[in-house]
């Protein structure tokens, strides 16, 4: 009362001006929980339930204001029934809808998100293809760039990382995680989450969204959006820890997943989202659902209706709804019925509107609608550089007999491949602004470093090939002295809802590399794909293999400085190569059956196939350079040690060659006998050295409880004493092992 008395009198005697007088929520220098806490005590129900409802937007300027559909869209903005829309780009966007959001009666911004998964404009490998180079420093930078050109245009919140760990390459969203190992990728979820946020402190990061949680690499068969049905030792063990890891670097918000947990969709499963999310891990950010995620509960057969399903879903722990709206539809009903609490309610609104204010838009509503930024520091020459040195580590140099690779510039080329100077098949399905017009093909990055280069198609966009294609390919390969074929299938099929039953090379490119084997001439093949390809035929057809995956806006330059030997390579797979479709999945950390793969010539009554071999043809961890590396005084600080003590191991790399490289120096780790069993290995440390010709380098790992624990089926940490193995080596196969004892 005593507030209100001296606003009056300061009125009264024109000290200030009504216009001059701001709410608590309105004052920047408030702590932000307290202005959090006014407004809320200020919303209506209605306004409440907006702020949890995510619209689809689109274009709101010129012809759309005479669109029924987009007209709605507006008048719930105005009325503060929207809390967040996707796909509002650009500032000239961005700013004409949020100038309609704050016409709502307390002015409450909106939050715009957008699907920025590697890169806004300037696009980068795929994430899969940028894990393979084992740098968290470039990976955490490449997402930074991103980040930075997507908020000049008028974006908040990108929809990624993903972190969902995954050992099938025929499910189409491998490309957008970084593979089939759980320690790995907790460390690339991490960095991917600090270079899309910084602090939030500035008008140059976007939130980040740690999506699919969870679980949801593990759907059956890779076919996208199927069912999952895993242990919960599994689930805490493979799959959280890469979630986890994100949220521990401060993400600001978690996607459900579309997949079933325990027979209760993600989007209605109280277990993960409020047990493990909130209780067990302390999440203080809030949900998003996955588009619809929230009316498919229907579909699932867990909800009846939709009022079922957006009170199953809030009750769980979900919060703001993807464009199924189910939740504005309903929950104030639910509210007014006592199904749900206005507490609980509060509580989900305070988590939205509380990063509205971390993000400044209270302050400034337009804060991320700068058209200098969006003209000046979108698709620069800078951040072209930096993607092409992130897509030259990303490519992973398979096989090179004979040293067929580097190929000097002087040489005569014949470049083969449909894919290879098609920009329609170069990138793939999450490329945010990227055009591919904008992109270098295979073709003209070969062009930019080969003199004396001819092309010819092989075989048509669908991967068939003719006599016809095949004749005038074979007689390019006759006049060259070495011949590089794009093989692989199509950047289209990289990413949601493309799902393959055969990831594998076509029987026309098979056919096509056959002819040409018979020329005799040396054959590099470049693999384009946005997943591991079953590469078994391809094989012996070649002389080298790259796995060049789909690497973004500077394709072609970065192949043909790998190629050309300007950029030794070094990536390495963070996803086993499968030997042949009916082995998958197949990873390195699986674990042994009672009667394991026989390693002493008796081959009767095992685990194993007749007709191929348990192993995939490439392993998880395994990439070639133009340098080679030996690998001498491996050892271990100790081989007894207590539960309190660090196991110091050491061992030492050398630069055999006459040429500066980098390799990836793996730590794995393997417990003989545990409560729950464990993998036959379990990746626990590397270090990416660069090495000069006959340099030397010791390389020391410790490791400690954190390293040697696992968690049971209540998601406990478990350290016991017993029998270990580590393990060193260039690859998850290729190691040295000591063994040593916790007592």
């Amino acid at each position: 009362m005593k507030h209100f008395l001296l606003i009056f009198q300061l009125l009264l005697t024109g000290t200030f001006t009504i216009a001059q007088i701001r709410l608590p929520y309105q004052n920047a220098k408030l702590p932000i929980d307290q202005r959090v806490k006014d407004i809320v005590s200020r919303m209506t129900l209605a306004e409440k339930v907006g702020q949890l409802n995510q619209l689809n937007g689109g274009v709101f300027t010129g012809p759309a204001v005479n669109d029924n559909g987009q007209k709605q869209k507006m008048q719930m903005a105005k009325e503060g029934k929207v809390g967040s829309m996707l796909n509002v780009i650009g500032t000239t966007e961005t700013r004409a809808i949020q100038q309609i959001a704050m016409q709502s009666r307390l002015g409450i911004p909106l939050l715009f998100a957008y699907d920025v998964i590697h890169g806004y404009k300037t696009i980068f490998p795929i994430p899969l293809a940028e894990a393979c180079s084992w740098d968290l420093n470039q990976i955490q930078l490449n997402s930074s760039i991103a980040a930075s050109e997507a908020s000049a245009a008028g974006i908040h919140w990108t929809f990624a990382p993903m972190c969902d760990i995954s050992n099938d390459p025929r499910w189409g969203r491998v490309m957008e995680g970084a593979g089939e190992d759980p320690y790995y990728g907790a460390l690339v979820a991490a960095a991917r989450v600090k270079g899309f946020q910084g602090n939030l402190n500035d008008n140059k990061h976007l939130m980040a969204c740690v999506k699919h949680f969870a679980a949801y690499g593990a759907v059956e068969a890779g076919r996208e959006y199927n069912q999952v049905d895993i242990s919960r030792v599994l689930l805490w063990n493979k799959y959280l820890p890469p979630y986890k890891a994100a949220v521990d670097a401060g993400a600001a918000t978690v996607m459900n997943a579309f997949n079933v947990f325990e027979g209760v969709p993600v989007s209605g499963n109280k277990y993960l989202v409020t047990d493990i999310l909130r209780k067990k891990w302390g999440f203080k950010g809030f949900l998003v659902s996955d588009w619809a995620s929230f009316k498919e509960m229907i579909a699932h057969g867990y909800a009846a209706d939709e009022k079922d399903a957006a009170l199953k879903a809030f009750e769980a722990g979900s919060e703001m709804d993807m464009e199924s709206q189910v939740t504005i539809k309903y929950l104030a009903e639910l509210v007014k019925e006592g199904k749900v609490s206005v507490q609980q309610l509060d509580a989900s609104v305070g988590k939205i509107l509380y990063f509205k204010f971390k993000l400044g838009l209270f302050d400034d509503p337009y804060k991320y609608c700068d058209t200098a930024r969006e003209s000046n520091e979108i698709f620069t020459a800078e951040n072209k550089l930096v993607a092409r040195k992130a897509a030259q580590a990303s490519i992973v140099l398979l096989k090179n007999e004979n040293k067929v690779l580097p190929v000097a510039t002087g040489k005569k080329i014949a470049l083969v491949g449909f894919f290879a100077n098609s920009p329609n098949d170069l990138l793939d399905f999450w490329i945010a602004q990227g055009k591919a017009t904008d992109a270098v093909t295979l073709y003209d990055g070969l062009k930019n470093k080969y003199a004396n280069i001819s092309f010819s198609n092989g075989y048509l966009s669908d991967c068939t090939t003719n006599d016809s294609l095949i004749a005038a390919a074979v007689a390019q390969a006759a006049t060259a002295e070495v011949v590089f074929v794009n093989i692989g299938i199509s950047g289209v099929y990289g990413g949601e809802e493309r799902s393959l039953a055969y990831p594998q090379i076509s029987n026309g490119q098979i056919q096509l590399l056959k002819a040409l084997k018979k020329t005799g001439k040396p054959i590099v093949a470049l693999v384009s794909s946005g997943r591991p390809l079953i590469l078994t035929e391809a094989e012996p057809l070649v002389d080298g293999i790259v796995q060049c995956w789909i690497l973004g806006t500077e394709h072609g330059n970065a192949i043909a400085d790998i190629v050309s030997g300007a950029y030794n390579p070094s990536g390495k797979t963070v996803m086993s190569f499968p030997y042949a479709i009916g082995q998958i999945p197949v990873y390195y950390n699986h674990f042994n059956t009672g009667r394991p793969d026989s390693t002493n010539g008796n081959l009767s009554w095992n685990s194993r196939y007749r007709d191929i071999p348990n192993e995939p043809l490439y392993p998880f961890g395994y990439g070639l350079s133009y340098s080679t590396f030996g690998y001498s005084d491996f050892n271990i600080s100790k081989t007894v040690i207590s539960k309190t003590d660090q196991l110091n191991v050491q061992v030492t790399i050398n630069n055999t060659s006459n040429l500066t490289g980098e390799e990836v120096v793996q730590l794995y780790i393997r417990d003989y006998a545990a409560s729950v069993i464990r993998p036959v290995k379990e990746l626990k440390g590397f270090q990416k050295i660069s090495l000069k010709p006959g340099e030397k380098r010791k390389i020391n790992f410790v490791l400690t409880a954190k390293e040697l624990s696992f968690f049971d089926a209540a998601g406990n940490i478990v350290f016991e004493s017993g029998k270990f193995a580590v393990f060193v080596g260039g690859n998850s196969k290729e190691v040295m092992q000591l063994d040593f004892e916790v007592k």
